[in-house]
């Protein structure tokens, strides 16, 4: 006898489920309309970009949740939840389609393997999910769970997804047990709950079956009418959210269009681009950003969940008919703008591939070129951008004082070297980080790299100004620089600086500036392995070292192995500290915080320098200008100067060379 179940045994007139299923229908209608009024609030197309390479990132994101999984208790429940109840729905579908059309899925293999075992099984995890989902938000839990304002959209919907889960079990139960299905082993939700049930009489199994089967129905309906409307709006935005992420690295800024425009930066939520807003609507609430985030960590106002949900209150209200308060300023304070380091850490743990850092450089963007109004230590660094082609105040040295005895040339000297070495500001103007420019040029001499510099013709890239928010001074430097290289003919450059690296290789090409760029760590591996420098140094024979991560070296370019695999090459592999590789923690500078001092909460340095005090190293290497400044203050504001030293990579390289 083939396998096979009466669809919808013991309801008499089930045909008016879908009459009741309308109101239902028209509710979440409704609350997917006000969805999309929400995103017309803003400007610019949802979509840009080849679609494929965003199908590959929705399957590995949305489908199989790679980012959620990253921790494994949070990944298992939450996998538990979405994939059960995306299976539960399309076995609901079916049933319809066969009432409807004839679709034979409640017969056969099929309807053993899949709407039975295969449903059951997903329908369970369902119910552990959601337990456990329970369980963490009204047990003791982080506080990134805890919910902004007091309000709590998640817990109320969890518990009436549990109820659908339920009730859907003792109706499947009541069934089994009422007409001895030889087929029921097949539904261990089912089976488990027929136990309960047993002893029933025949007409109490059945009468309790369909009263539950309609409460079923209804809590079933309620559940849906519910996601445009409460928590489980992620739902459905969130996959969409994957889908449209930005395909750029997370360092990359958007360029504005300057000329006729009327209004600069965001400070209203119509100034937000449509995907910027689909980011508010798309948050979870979990708060991996907040744990990841420095400013947060360190005592600072600013969470990026906090600015997210805050931008995404505020654009609710609006459709409700309005606020009353300025998004810039109170919505979002200004101390919660200028506390970004723009590390990239929320970007990276953000599950479903929020940014919150353009929209809050967008906001300062509206402070710095509509209102003028941004920290004074910060002014006077932009001040001298504009001035100087530098944010160096003080800085006595000229731009080329750092290579003095060293027999560095100019392009204009040497005409189409191998690579450009682009200084940058901090190595030439920075007294100890002149240090790291000499080690550099010492070892692309010793390995014999036919290479030149711009000399006074260099200015810096611009990225101070673009992160604290004057677009247009970025822009001029930018097309200063561009044109420079581009009158040289440069197609490849190395630089010590990842803030230079970063716009240099991503954002100078808005302009026209295309470019091969290599960190510093790149090219020192490089040389390495080809044995064009070889260490004195024996292996072991340097001191323990552990390496810092530079935010716009790791996070926002995905260089990790390089600089290790340098440091390793000449004493040995690094330690390693707690938050390393994509979890490391920032040194506070970037951002333009470089330029401001820190008046809320502990220092970020601090927090880092005790982190790489703890390893037990006696050098803290990193490969980047401001984290070695930082760092270097850090170990002098902890008075371990005796016990530990900051380098950079190019100067334990350099330090390794015979002759050194």
């Amino acid at each position: 006898m083939e396998p096979a179940r009466e669809i919808y045994w013991n309801i008499p007139g089930h045909t008016w489920l879908y009459v009741l299923f309308l109101p239902f229908l028209l509710v979440f209608g409704w609350g997917i309309w006000r969805a999309f009024r929400a995103l017309r609030v803003g400007k610019g197309p949802l979509l840009q970009g080849p679609l494929l390479p965003r199908l590959r990132a929705f399957w590995d994101g949305a489908v199989l949740q790679r980012r959620i999984a990253r921790q494994p208790f949070a990944g298992a429940m939450h996998l538990g939840i979405s994939w059960g109840f995306a299976i539960l729905f399309v076995a609901t579908t079916l049933v319809a389609f066969q009432d409807y059309f004839g679709l034979p899925v409640l017969s056969g293999p099929f309807y053993l393997y899949f709407m039975s075992l295969t449903v059951d099984l997903f329908g369970l995890a369902a119910v552990a999910g959601t337990v456990l989902a329970l369980i963490r938000r009204y047990g003791p839990r982080p506080e990134r769970l805890r919910a902004p304002h007091g309000r709590d959209p998640f817990g109320p919907l969890l518990l009436l997804f549990l109820l659908v889960l339920l009730t859907g079990f003792a109706v499947e139960g009541l069934r089994i047990g009422a007409t001895a299905d030889p087929y029921g082993r097949w539904s261990p939700g089912g089976a488990l709950a027929a136990a309960l049930f047993v002893g029933l009489d025949s007409g109490t199994a059945a009468a309790s079956h369909r009263v539950l089967w309609w409460a079923h129905a209804a809590l079933s309906f309620g559940f849906i009418a519910a996601i445009p409307f409460a928590g489980a709006l992620h739902f459905l935005t969130a996959p969409v959210n994957v889908l449209l992420r930005n395909p750029k690295p997370s360092g990359v800024l958007e360029p504005v269009p300057l000329e006729g425009a009327e209004r600069f930066g965001a400070s209203r939520l119509e100034d937000f681009t449509r995907k910027a807003l689909l980011d508010l609507l798309a948050c979870t609430e979990c708060g991996r950003c907040q744990d990841a985030c420095p400013a947060w960590a360190t005592g600072k106002p600013l969470t990026p969940k906090g600015v997210i949900v805050d931008l995404r209150d505020h654009l609710l209200r609006q459709l409700k008919g309005g606020d009353g308060r300025a998004m810039v300023g109170e919505v979002i304070t200004e101390d919660v703008l200028w506390a970004c380091t723009t590390c990239g850490a929320c970007h990276t743990e953000c599950p479903v591939n929020i940014e919150p850092i353009p929209k809050i450089l967008e906001m300062r963007r509206h402070l710095v070129m509509e209102q003028a109004q941004f920290p004074q230590t910060m002014q006077e660094a932009l001040k001298g951008l504009e001035t100087r082609g530098h944010p160096y105040r003080g800085a006595r040295a000229s731009r080329t004082d750092w290579a003095a005895g060293l027999g560095v040339k100019t392009v204009a000297e040497e005409p189409a070297p191998e690579i450009l070495y682009w200084v940058g500001c901090a190595a030439a103007y920075d007294e100890r980080n002149q240090k790291v420019a000499r080690a550099f040029a010492r070892i692309l001499q010793a390995a014999g790299v036919r290479f030149a510099t711009l000399g006074i013709e260099e200015q810096c890239t611009g990225d101070p100004a673009r992160r604290i928010g004057n677009e247009y001074l970025f822009q001029v430097l930018a097309e200063r620089n561009i044109a420079t290289l581009n009158r040289y003919m440069i197609k490849r450059i190395v630089t010590a600086c990842p803030h230079c690296l970063n716009t240099l290789k991503h954002e100078y090409s808005a302009f026209g500036g295309n470019y091969e760029v290599q960190h510093h760590s790149q090219l020192i591996q490089d040389l390495l392995r080809e044995g064009r420098i070889r260490p004195a140094t024996a292996q072991g024979a340097a001191p323990l070292t552990t390496f810092h991560d530079p935010c716009y070296l790791g996070r926002h370019n995905g260089i990790y192995d390089a600089p290790r695999g340098a440091l390793a090459a000449v004493g040995g592999a690094p330690v390693e500290m707690p938050r390393s590789g994509s979890k490391s923690f920032c040194c506070g500078a970037g951002g333009g915080r470089m330029w401001v001092e820190e008046t809320i909460g502990k220092r970020v340095n601090l927090e880092r320098t005790e982190e790489a005090l703890a390893t037990g190293a006696a050098v803290v290497a990193t490969g980047c200008p401001f984290c070695l400044t930082m760092m270097s203050d850090g170990i002098a504001m902890k008075d371990a100067a005796g016990r530990a030293q900051a380098k950079d990579l190019a100067e334990i390289v350099a330090a390794s060379l015979p002759g050194a």
